[in-house]
């Protein structure tokens, strides 16, 4: 029987299991990325792109503070952008590695945005929450925050778990702002949730949507891409923006400032922002990328979806969720206040 020597053993093997591919690590939303992009950002990079999930931005936070590392790209909410560079949890970006932000949507930019320089962020993916419904098993919807009050659905209703946008549509239904700072509008708004707890089945932001396409939940305070695409598997569910307003969240791409291969992520966040992929990704997640040229290559359909083409009348009565500084532990004592009662 012959042996091999040790060092010829070790070329064997290494030459066997093949060069090891560089990797991505994306910590994202759920449902957040068209496959057929992963699939394609690896064949012509040569890499393995993987992708961790959170289901609020201050899960997110709480994660990384606790020590977390490995992550290249995280994809927070605007306003949390702030925080993670107050923090120093990311990098300003280097423009001359991203040459597609020129198709960046400069009415975006100068409107909306928080980051108006891409300083620090890369506008990803823009849509407003509000309520969808299964149409089948709900009568009488009507355009407002008080449909959680309806005792007849009790048990079949959810509200995002996420402080911010709860509290933020109780705010909106009382007809305040939902970046008020004013302690006694939170206190107002948090006993508005505390009522609407009453009602629901839970709070969720992940799995909600799978829960309406099966009929499992009937009403959801929902995320208008999540609406959009349990709609394809259950045609009875519709999405509406209460008349008193709601959030429009933008997420946005950053690099950790401790990644791993930041290379790499620099050619993700230009490989996103490409039209042709903003596109695709547009039709496949239901959000809106802020992408000026994109919108020429989605399709007429698409185009129609006005919960996420707004027009003027709805805009002036939405708001970002902004980074309130040290008032933020108002809405996080009220949060808790909220998940303690029962």
């Amino acid at each position: 029987m012959k042996y091999l020597s040790p060092i010829l053993l070790s070329v064997l093997l290494l030459t066997s299991c093949g060069e090891k591919k560089p990797e991505l690590h994306v910590y994202t939303w759920d449902d957040y990325l068209n496959p057929d992009l992963i699939t394609a950002f690896e064949e012509k990079h040569g890499c393995r792109l993987i992708i961790d999930i959170f289901d609020s931005n201050e899960a997110m936070l709480a994660k990384l503070k606790a020590g977390a590392t490995g992550y290249d790209v995280l994809v927070p909410s605007s306003y949390m952008v702030k925080i993670l560079a107050q923090e120093k949890m990311i990098v300003e970006l280097d423009h001359s590695k991203i040459p597609n932000l020129s198709h960046v949507d400069d009415q975006y930019l100068t409107g909306l945005a928080f980051d108006k320089t891409m300083k620090w962020s890369v506008p990803y993916m823009l849509a407003p929450s509000g309520i969808a419904w299964v149409g089948d098993r709900v009568e009488n919807v009507e355009p407002t925050w008080a449909m959680f009050n309806r005792e007849d659905l009790k048990g079949r209703m959810t509200l995002l778990n996420d402080s911010r946008e709860t509290i933020g549509a109780a705010l909106k239904f009382l007809g305040h702002s939902l970046n008020t700072t004013d302690e006694a509008q939170i206190t107002a708004a948090k006993e508005v949730v505390i009522g609407w707890k009453r009602n629901i089945a839970k709070f969720e932001s992940d799995q909600y949507d799978g829960g309406l396409a099966s009929s499992e939940f009937f009403l959801s305070h929902a995320y208008a891409g999540d609406a959009f695409q349990a709609q394809e598997d259950n045609e009875a569910i519709d999405f509406l923006v209460p008349q008193e307003g709601t959030s429009i969240a933008c997420d946005d791409l950053v690099i950790s400032a401790n990644a791993p291969n930041p290379e790499l992520a620099y050619a993700f966040i230009n490989f996103m922002t490409e039209p042709a992929n903003a596109a695709v990704n547009m039709e496949y997640i239901y959000y809106l990328a802020p992408n000026k040229t994109a919108y020429d290559l989605v399709s007429p359909e698409f185009k129609e979806i006005d919960a996420l083409f707004l027009d003027d009348a709805t805009m002036a009565k939405c708001e970002m969720i902004d980074d309130l500084g040290p008032a933020n532990a108002l809405y996080n004592k009220a949060w808790d206040e909220i998940r303690a009662t029962r």
